[in-house]
């Protein structure tokens, strides 16, 4: 039978099920990869699992995220995480050497290998032909003591490319084109794989781009050929031996069919604050800006810093533009140096800053209250880029570098200029230096655990009843930035987890935390709207409100991620049957469940009491019967002590 390259990579991967939507599988992991903002806690979980090493091909720490030194938190975590490595021997990539996702890509992908990240955008090394998902920090910590990866098996989306890109339209543009036709939950339970003739014109980095932000889509992963494009880059970055050729075969199916014409698009650009709210540039040109942001996972490829320096060059941006700059690998910043392309970024006025993930996490470049900042980034929900009354715009460098320049948001297609034309070098200069390599077996070290590492919580079995107030109701879309904020003020708290939980629902409701914790131990309710909890992976925003003495989460419906995130944690997940049932429910409202352990251990419907209102809402719970056993267990890491 003819198959696709994501049926050739999870059969190839298969431990258990068989490969039908809906079905639950397993999946062997060869590789993981954690960056700071959850590798703290993934090693706390690995710590209490027990294991003295790592049982993956290869597992990578990548310190990224919180590099701002303000106190000892980041730096004592540092230390912390790069003892850990050693410990159970894992690769540590230092502060300043990039971005986990091209660090990892340029270094350790490779076509045909399974890879699950604590980070959501683990799926852009998808680009290379990798088997990539995003998945909560304790999976991770699963997948690094050798366990399968479970979840339910994902419809194949199949995305024909045709045609060339224009002038002044690049791969990101690609990825808001699917954003503008199905916004940020139309890849939910898919994963999208891309094909066609219009492939040959796209590079494994302008893959990258795209399979990055499949996360804002809501997609399981996003899978590309291991093509002539994988192939030369992995021989540019020394590694040709890593090569597999991995192409879908002639008469390959997909679940769902889809084509881009790729020379009908035209430069376009998210506004506030939703990666799903896109229109073309030319319908907003005119708006004045604050600030232009390039770099990030989003755009993190050579081409796309070369192609800003070239727009910009020999020019000044406007006065009243904040022209940032984030080198997405030290490796990258290197190349950028020997090319003479730095030089013209800084000359026209960028403000540059270290390889990493910077203000895309809201960890610094924060832009001026309620100005626009337009950015390459992957999201743009609200507050995540540090400025509670932000505004921020998503866009391609093109359309970011056009901007600088004239202090408004431009269409760069109107600039008085030629489309640069730019042609990577045939032999790129290569850092492998500060990756810092796992210890020989049998090298013994100690954890270097500072004083904001404090231990994880215990959490109880699920009660017989559940019962307590409302204390929040939400609409649609909540991301988890919303749950549990990032940013230099919230992130160095990773791994402190009764400090970090002060900060839950704070962009929503900043009375939250001292209301939860009047039911710390007797439990409250959250109802939610449609894809409750979309955007990161971070397991920070399932387990501290558990923390709180959340019990349930009631909702419309959940993002995948984040579903599996409140299991992981004992909260139980529920999905009103009849969604007009949330109109129904009001904050402060009495909910009951009873006979709960019960109910969701025979079967999928779970009646919920309106004490309140004397009203009765019927709900299901879409848990797996292993993550049944792990809400009853109170977390899954109660469920693996229980096994011994």
């Amino acid at each position: 039978m003819a198959k696709n390259v994501t049926q050739k990579l999870i059969a190839n991967h298969l431990i258990e099920g068989r490969m039908a939507p809906g079905e639950d599988i397993g999946l062997k992991i060869d590789q993981t990869l954690t960056q700071d903002a959850t590798g703290t806690l993934v090693m706390l979980e690995f710590e209490a699992i027990g294991l003295p090493r790592v049982k993956t091909e290869l597992s990578a720490q990548y310190v990224d995220h919180n590099l701002l030194q303000e106190d000892f938190k980041n730096p004592d975590d540092h230390l912390f995480l790069r003892s850990a490595c050693k410990k159970y021997g894992l690769w540590y990539s230092r502060p300043g050497n990039g971005v986990s996702h091209p660090v990892h890509m340029e270094r350790f992908g490779i076509p045909g290998k399974s890879l699950l990240g604590s980070d959501s955008h683990t799926c852009a090394a998808g680009s290379l032909g990798m088997l990539a998902i995003g998945a909560g920090g304790l999976k991770v910590a699963m997948a690094m003591a050798g366990e399968p990866f479970y979840i339910k098996m994902p419809k194949i989306w199949g995305v024909k490319l045709v045609g060339t890109l224009p002038d002044w339209v690049s791969a990101k543009d690609v990825i808001l084109e699917m954003l503008r036709r199905h916004d940020v939950d139309g890849g939910l339970g898919k994963i999208v794989e891309y094909f066609g003739p219009g492939l040959s014109s796209l590079t494994a980095m302008d893959r990258h781009v795209i399979a990055n932000m499949g996360a804002e889509l809501g997609a399981t992963t996003t899978v590309f050929p291991a093509d002539a494009a994988v192939s030369e880059f992995l021989k540019k970055q020394g590694r040709e031996e890593d090569f597999n050729c991995i192409l879908a075969d002639d008469e390959a199916e997909y679940d769902e069919y889809e084509e881009i014409n790729l020379s009908e698009l035209e430069p376009l650009i998210a506004l506030p604050s939703s990666p799903g709210n896109v229109v073309p540039v030319r319908e907003v040109e005119g708006r004045d800006i604050y600030q232009a942001y390039v770099g990030s996972s989003a755009n993190p490829g050579l081409r796309d810093l070369a192609i800003t320096a070239m727009i910009v060059d020999g020019k000044q941006v406007n006065d009243r533009v904040s022209f940032d700059v984030n080198p997405t690998s030290r490796q990258i910043l290197e190349n950028m140096m020997a090319m003479g392309m730095l030089g013209k970024l800084i000359h026209a006025g960028a403000r540059l800053h270290q390889a990493g993930c910077g203000g895309c996490i809201g960890m610094g470049q924060a832009p001026a209250t309620g100005r626009i900042s337009l950015r390459t980034v992957p999201r743009n929900f609200p507050g995540r880029s540090g400025t509670r009354e932000d505004q921020v715009y998503l866009c391609s460098p093109e359309t970011a570098a056009a901007s600088a320049l004239t202090g408004k948001i431009t269409d760069p297609r109107t600039l008085d200029m030629e489309y640069p034309s730019f042609k990577e070098p045939d032999s790129l200069l290569l850092n492998k230096d500060m990756l810092a390599p796992p210890a020989s077996k049998g090298e013994q070290f100690e954890l270097e655990k500072g004083p904001n590492i404090k231990p994880l919580p215990v959490l109880e079995p699920l009660e017989e009843k559940l019962e307590g107030p409302v204390l929040l109701k939400l609409g649609d879309d909540i991301s988890t930035d919303e749950i549990m904020p990032a940013g230099a003020k919230v992130l160095p708290y990773r791994s402190n987890i009764p400090a970090i939980s002060r900060f839950v629902f704070s962009q929503v409701d900043d009375t939250y935390f001292d209301r939860a914790m009047n039911y710390q131990k007797k439990g409250s309710f959250i109802v939610g709207g449609d894809n409750y909890g979309q955007g990161s992976s971070r397991e920070h925003a399932a387990l501290a409100p558990r923390y709180l003495g959340v019990k349930a989460v009631i909702a419309k419906g959940f993002a995948r991620i984040h579903m599996q995130n409140l299991s992981n944690f004992g909260i139980l997940a529920l999905i009103f049957t009849d969604p007009s049932a949330w109109n129904k429910i009001e904050p402060g409202d009495r909910l009951c469940i009873s006979d709960v352990r019960n109910a969701i251990a025979r079967g999928s419907l779970v009646q919920v009491d309106n004490l309140t209102k004397n009203e009765t809402y019927e709900t299901e719970h879409r848990m797996s019967a292993y993550q049944v056993k792990m809400v009853l267990a109170g977390s899954l890491i109660n469920l693996v002590n229980q096994k011994g």
